[in-house]
């Protein structure tokens, strides 16, 4: 039976593109491709899930359709298409272009009347056709019938195919039609026609019900009880024009052709070409198969006697059609002998001069060290059994002074043997007069250290300078040697294989094997910093990278190894403690529930509240009709009932002990018996560090079951924990900015800045001020740095928009140079493109002259948003840096263990403790001079919670 597949093309772009809005997909050239990648990933997902036999896209027209022409209003009300979406679908059409997949357009009809048409005419073609429309819309439930399904992208992933039966059930219809009777009745708030004013999806079901047709209904209006027969009544013009505006049409002037619409081979120079230009590697890699004997098999379905060489179309390589075209296979960077086709433009160590040397004795590598230690800068990297530094053994190293030259240095296995191979290297590696350049540079200075040897800047990171100049792009090296270097390396998985229990250790390898990978990687990198260097310049990023950027690193590394103790007994108790009120708490749901059912369905969670138990009337559904029972939502209903209280307990405490007191003690390494997290300075766009594998900058700080979390860190044994941060960092980086009177007299008084707050938008005394009144000036004071709404701060504070309204205007009013800031700073983004902090990082924000006022506002948030916190960040990374200087250059013992955005922890000895109090003190609070004190709080306990 033939397969056929016709996809709404601007219904799949707009929801890509929108489901990227928060992290946008920006290439090197700064150009967003959301919207091609999440089409091409959907065309990827339903080609190879789904294996059409047939398939075609229909786009809307360029100029107006008979439904706006018939009714203006028609989609009026929507915001200007964005930008990138406009520039987006020329690109997708290519791409379709370059599969041989048919576009379909007409004018004056939209995509839905074009994909009706067909649909329609194939069903009446042939009973073994089977036709799926791809789109989200649930205008398309009106077409369904014989072999004519919805294939509908179902909400957080996946699809759902839609037959009659389905759509009869989900809108509670008789037959399929009734679809357009039914939104006819209830309008449509995103096409922006009317309906019956006043009727809903419920009573549109019982009049459709009731009637059967529209024209039945305005015929038999007398039939009608009450207040509605007067709504209709009053409505008949606005239901007619509805129900022709939400009809979709199936007789369109438009030819095609079943055989034009069959799954061909791509033009597959021309798809590389694009994808190649959009820097959609992994993408391509899907597109592509990189296997002969995919190869192979789908020359053996389609015919012993075509051939349709050794690398087909991933997506295609189960049915290729009989008339396939011959694919030529490009050369792979490995050469032929490795059978690894990888269509590509780019150079590799196969087309590139190069002289890679494999250093294997100990008289060749003190021969390489005392040529390296003439040298002025050396690229750097290692070769190790693992990814965590902590456990990591030395396999290898590899050095590079020049372009296209390096050396590969093996490592033995043995560990006394090992030690002394690398301490060949150490007068290069604590040569402070050596630049020493690396990728992720913080890692081999880790490994290192498990070798007694101690990197010595001057550091040059590739990664942390890519991340300045671009911090939106990704910043690992295959990708900056493609879009800098126009160069494909070599990939780890090539040595080692995929991730899984299968992947081989780096020892596995001969060295000979090792070699141009390792060298490539030393190499590469040198050429990188080589071309980021100017950009730094460029960017006006200078200072952020050499004064903070790379001292920063053998900080976090020290911290890093240092790691953190924990109490495990501690959680242990804590442990059994939540346990217990878990099953407390299950007794009682299930009591108030009359029923047992799974805590932790949404689903199941739903059925019970607002199936069962119908605590609201109206409760809040999917796209797929199970209804949300998110905390936010849950949250909001607490006081309709115990039981959500009950579920939103139990839900916190489940994940406490599956994210933290479960967790944790799992993740001490057996060899230091502490938690060692990774700080990243490439991650965040604001500039704030992250932390992961574990996240500690999560832990919980407010509620007392997260107290009991903070508790079980722990110093060093006979050591005290120690707790600095900043006292409202972020408000005081806003005053300085602002430049606001009030704001600053607030400070420099020495105001409760909440409660001063408080009595500025109240029109009274810091000390008449109520606790209720400073809460909601907290909430403005941090909630306006955030760009929040009227409806947001509603929301948060459980107040009526008008309270809102008039707090946010009292506000203003009370620090107006705080609102000319916000403004200015959506100008200055405006005329620049970034915005930026006060040591010039940059968020860059290319939607800010956005015409749709959704995307622009995002953009605006971060304009004010990014200064503040950016600057904060920068602030106590500053502090970092010369608090472990001091400590260095002063003998102190103690170490700094934790950062956790505005707060720094410490394990300390008794004997230094008010030497360590003095100097965090010091450095934090002169960091950076501000219109207003800088000032930090602290705190000593025998825990993270007590210090805190």
């Amino acid at each position: 039976m033939d397969k056929v597949f016709l996809l709404d093309a601007y219904a799949l772009i707009y929801r890509a593109y929108y489901a990227f809005i928060k992290n946008p997909r920006i290439n090197s050239k700064g150009q967003n491709t959301s919207a091609v990648m999440g089409f091409c990933n959907t065309l990827q997902e339903v080609i190879g899930k789904e294996k059409p036999t047939h398939l075609a896209v229909a786009f809307d027209p360029h100029g107006p359709t008979f439904r706006s022409e018939a009714f203006p209003e028609y989609k009026a009300q929507r915001e200007a298409t964005p930008e990138d979406i406009h520039a987006s679908v020329p690109i997708i059409k290519d791409i379709l272009q370059a599969m041989n997949i048919p576009i379909l357009q007409a004018d004056g009809f939209e995509a839905d009347d074009v994909i009706g048409t067909i649909a329609t005419a194939l069903r009446s073609l042939a009973s073994s056709i089977e036709v799926f429309m791809l789109t989200p819309d649930k205008d398309y439930g009106q077409l369904v019938g014989d072999n004519v399904f919805i294939y509908r992208p179902r909400f957080g992933g996946g699809y759902e195919t839609m037959d009659a039966k389905a759509v009869c059930e989900k809108y509670g219809i008789e037959r399929t039609e009734q679809v357009i009777d039914l939104l006819a009745l209830m309008g449509d708030s995103a096409d922006n026609f009317p309906g019956c004013p006043g009727v809903g999806e419920k009573t549109a079901v019982k009049l459709i019900d009731q009637f059967g047709t529209i024209e039945n209904m305005l015929a038999h209006t007398d039939q009608i009880k009450g207040k509605l027969r007067e709504k209709v009544e009053a409505a008949v013009d606005d239901i007619k024009m509805s129900k022709f505006l939400a009809t979709i049409r199936t007789d369109v002037p438009i030819s095609f052709n079943l055989d034009d619409m069959k799954l061909q081979q791509p033009n597959m120079e021309e798809l590389t070409r694009i994808f190649n230009e959009l820097e959609f590697k992994s993408l391509l890699g899907k597109f592509v198969s990189r296997s002969e004997e995919r190869g192979a098999r789908s020359e053996n379905k389609t015919s012993a006697k075509q051939s349709t060489g050794p690398a087909q179309l991933d997506l295609f390589s189960e049915y290729v059609p009989q008339q396939a075209k011959e694919v030529s296979t490009p050369l792979s960077p490995w050469g032929e002998d490795r059978g690894e086709a990888t269509p590509s433009t780019l150079s590799s160590l196969l087309s590139s001069p190069h002289d890679y040397r494999l250093i294997e004795t100990e008289a060749e590598a003190t021969n390489l060290c005392s040529q390296l230690l003439a040298a002025e800068a050396v690229s750097m990297d290692t070769e190790t059994t693992s990814t965590n530094p902590i456990d990591a053994e030395l396999v290898g190293l590899s050095f590079a002074i020049k372009a296209h030259e390096a050396w590969y240095v093996a490592i033995p296995a043995d560990r006394e043997e090992a030690q002394r191979m690398v301490d060949i290297f150490r007068p290069l590696y604590e040569n402070g007069q050596i630049l020493k350049i690396g990728q992720n540079i913080k890692y081999d200075l880790e490994v290192l250290l498990n070798y007694g040897i101690h990197l010595a800047a001057p550091l040059w990171d590739t990664m942390i300078a890519h991340y300045l100049i671009q911090p939106e792009l990704r910043h690992n090296m295959d990708y900056m040697a493609e879009t800098l270097l126009n160069y494909k390396t070599i990939h780890i998985d090539e040595l080692i294989g995929p991730k899984g229990k299968n992947q081989r250790d780096m020892r596995d390898l001969p060295p000979k094997d090792i070699r141009d990978y390792a060298c490539e990687d030393a190499d590469i990198t040198l050429q990188l910093k080589n071309v980021l260097e100017p950009m730094l310049k460029d960017k006006d990023v200078e200072q952020l990278f050499y004064e903070i950027e790379m001292p920063l690193v053998p900080v976090l590394a020290d911290m890093e190894t240092t790691g953190v103790c924990l109490d495990t007994a501690s959680l242990k108790e804590t442990s059994d403690i939540f346990t217990r009120r878990m099953k407390e708490l299950e007794q009682r749901i299930y009591e108030l529930a009359g029923e047992e059912f799974n805590i932790a369905s949404p689903k199941q969670v739903g059925d019970i509240l607002f199936g069962k138990m119908k605590i609201v009337d109206k409760p809040k559904k999917t796209k797929t009709g199970q209804f949300v029972t998110s905390e936010e939502v849950l949250q909001q209903l607490k006081g309709k009932s115990e039981i959500i209280s009950d579920i939103l307990d139990h839900r916190g405490l489940k994940k406490l002990l599956g994210t933290y007191v479960d967790a944790l003690p799992k993740l001490i390494n057996p060899h230091t018996g502490h938690i060692h997290t990774s700080f990243n300075q490439t991650v965040t766009a604001t500039g704030r560090l992250s932390s992961s594998d574990p996240n500690l900058q999560n832990i919980p700080v407010r509620g007392e079951d997260g107290k009991e979390i903070r508790k079980a860190f722990i110093p060093e044994p006979g050591c005290l924990f120690f707790s600095a941060d900043y006292s409202q960092i972020e408000l005081r980086v806003m005053a300085h900015l602002s430049e606001d009177e009030n704001m600053i007299r607030a400070f420099q008084d020495g105001y409760d800045i909440h409660a001063a707050t408080a009595a500025n938008i109240y029109k009274k005394a810091v000390d008449e001020v109520s606790r209720d009144e400073r809460t909601k000036a907290k909430r403005a004071n941090f909630g306006i740095i955030y760009g929040i709404t009227v409806f947001g701060l509603a929301e948060r504070l459980e107040i009526s928009r008008d309270e809102a309204k008039q707090l946010i205007d009292g506000y203003f009013e009370a620090f107006p140079k705080v609102y000319d800031y916000m403004e200015q700073s959506k100008e200055m983004a405006r005329e620049k493109g970034y915005a930026e902090t006060f040591f010039h990082r940059r968020r860059y924000l290319p939607d800010i002259n956005s015409r749709n006022a959704t995307i622009r506002n995002f953009a605006e948030r971060n304009a004010i948003n990014a200064p503040i916190q950016g600057s904060a960040a920068d602030i106590i990374k500053v502090a970092m840096i010369r608090i472990h200087r001091r400590f260095r250059e002063e003998g102190i013992r103690s170490k700094m263990i934790l950062q956790v955005h505005d707060e720094l922890n410490f394990s300390v000895l008794p004997e230094e403790k008010g030497r360590v109090e003095a100097i965090v003190l010091e450095e934090m609070q002169r960091a950076y001079q501000l219109r207003v004190p800088l000032v930090a709080d602290c705190g000593w306990g025998s825990n993270w919670l007590e210090a805190h």
